[in-house]
């Protein structure tokens, strides 16, 4: 008797994309407020700035995590 998985298969390529899309927008964005925040110090646009480049730069290492284990299945499945 074979045990079936009760779970759905996670879809890596299209979570690295999502991720990686994520990623660059924030990235983007955090730089446009930086530079907005270096003209107004006193101003709490730097702060936004540092966490948007922050979460733009874990999105990205999420995408090179789901890059590698989308690698992982492509090898295991062979």
């Amino acid at each position: 008797m074979m045990s079936e998985k009760h779970g759905t298969e996670i879809n890596w390529r299209l979570q690295g994309m999502i991720a990686r899309g994520v990623g660059i927008v924030a990235i983007a964005l955090g730089f446009v407020l930086g530079m907005h925040g270096l003209d107004e110090p006193a101003s709490h646009w730097l702060q936004t700035a540092l966490g948007l480049l922050t979460t733009g730069m874990l999105a990205q290492g999420y995408a090179l995590y789901c890059s590698i284990k989308r690698m992982q299945q492509l090898n295991s499945q062979s």
